[in-house]
C-alpha cells in the first residue's frame, strides 16, 4: 500500500543581496509587515518573514554570506531561494521523498519544534519541509 504524506504549501523564499535594503522595500514601499528576522549560523545566513495585511501567504527573504554552503550565483531576477511545505511528520516525509528519489540536501535542522530540512525538485529548486508542533 502506498504511503500517504500530506504536504501543505506555506510560503516562498527568495534570495536577496542586501537584507536591510530588501526589508525597507517590502515594508516601506509594498506595505508588508516584518514578522521576524533571524540569523542562521547553520547556513551562514539570515532570514526574515514578511506578510501582507490581507494575505495568508508569507514571503521569506534570505541572505547568505559568500562562503555559505547554500550560497549560489545571483542572476538578475532569478533569486527564488526555495518553496516551503509544512508536514506533520518531518522524518516520515523525508523517508518518503528518499524512496521517491529525492534525498535530503540539507538538514534536518533543529532538535525541537520547529525542525526543517531541504530536498531539491527535479529542476534543482530547493524545497523546504518543516514540522512545527
Amino acid at each position: 500500500m502506498a504511503r500517504r504524506v500530506k504536504f501543505t504549501f506555506v510560503y516562498t523564499g527568495i534570495r536577496v543581496r542586501d537584507m536591510d535594503r530588501s526589508i525597507d522595500f517590502y515594508t516601506k514601499v509594498l506595505g508588508m509587515k516584518l514578522l521576524d528576522r533571524t540569523e542562521s549560523p547553520e547556513n551562514k545566513g539570515e532570514f526574515a518573514g514578511l506578510k501582507s495585511e490581507d494575505s495568508e501567504n508569507h514571503l521569506e527573504i534570505n541572505w547568505y554570506a559568500d562562503d555559505s554552503p547554500v550560497a549560489g550565483p545571483y542572476r538578475e531576477g532569478e533569486e527564488l531561494d526555495h518553496l516551503a511545505f509544512s508536514v506533520g511528520d518531518l522524518d516520515g516525509a523525508l523517508e518518503y521523498l528518499e524512496e521517491k528519489g529525492f534525498p535530503v540536501v540539507m538538514g534536518p535542522i533543529g532538535s525541537k519544534s520547529p525542525r526543517w530540512a531541504y530536498v531539491k525538485d527535479p529542476d534543482g529548486i530547493w524545497v523546504e519541509l518543516f514540522q512545527s508542533d
